[in-house]
């Protein structure tokens, strides 16, 4: 059997996983989102411990599962979901760095769009280019949801680094990027996600929390951390259903 017949990575059936898809980075994280948030949720895949939940959500099937740290495990996750579960959209939800001093900890960030510096659109297929852009009809979902939900909502373009912020000279890096794609926050997975989901002709985003900051000292506590997460999180299902 070829490996593209059948998904290495996730051992679900193909009727276990919805058409709408919510992607935490942290396995644990979506079974977190599963037991709070979903009813009758079943856990349909755990190959290696990459944990995916579905459940409905206000009457709608939705799935929630990891994808891991970094765009090599992203891209894995969502070959797979577009290519053998025919999965329609995904919203990617995870933390992030900020890099503007416009942002606050632990504000929330919806991507207008994606830049990376890696090549991995030219290795996945060939593409010259280091911007991706999201779903429209997704965001401006999300859009309007916040406003009914009364959550302030950053827009701006986020960088997917193949390294971890905290550890890289990150001043460095951003002076590598053109002024007119200049970040205001940075984390691992969209620019992949993005990309796969516009070869596949499927709908993505990415809403991410900040919970750090160059420009700041604030540190969020357990509570205040899961609270910025849940506005997340509510933010996602109800915008993505």
């Amino acid at each position: 059997m070829k490996p593209q017949d059948y998904p290495i990575h996730i051992d679900a059936k193909k009727n276990q996983i919805a058409e709408a898809v919510l992607m935490p980075g942290d396995p644990l994280r979506a079974k977190y989102i599963a037991k709070k948030y979903l009813k009758n949720a079943k856990l349909v895949t755990s190959v290696r411990n990459m944990f995916g939940y579905t459940g409905t959500y206000k009457g709608k099937r939705v799935t929630v599962m990891g994808s891991g740290m970094g765009m090599p495990s992203m891209s894995i996750y969502a070959f797979e979901l577009f290519y053998f579960y025919n999965v329609q959209r995904v919203i990617r939800i995870g933390t992030c760095g900020v890099v503007s001093p416009n942002i606050e900890v632990p504000e929330l960030i919806l991507a207008k769009d994606v830049y990376s510096l890696s090549n991995f659109a030219y290795i996945y297929d060939g593409t010259r280019t280091h911007i991706e852009k999201p779903s429209s009809k997704l965001n401006k979902k999300i859009i309007e949801t916040a406003k009914k939900q009364g959550k302030k909502l950053n827009v701006g373009t986020v960088l997917t680094c193949d390294q971890f912020g905290p550890y890289i000279n990150m001043d460095r890096v951003l002076k590598m990027i053109p002024k007119k794609n200049t970040p205001i926050a940075e984390e691992m997975e969209a620019y992949a996600l993005l990309h796969v989901a516009k070869v596949f002709k499927r709908e993505a985003t990415a809403i991410v929390t900040a919970v750090d900051s160059k420009f700041s000292d604030v540190v969020l506590s357990v509570k205040d951390r899961e609270k910025s997460l849940d506005d997340m999180i509510t933010l996602a299902l109800d915008s993505i259903i």
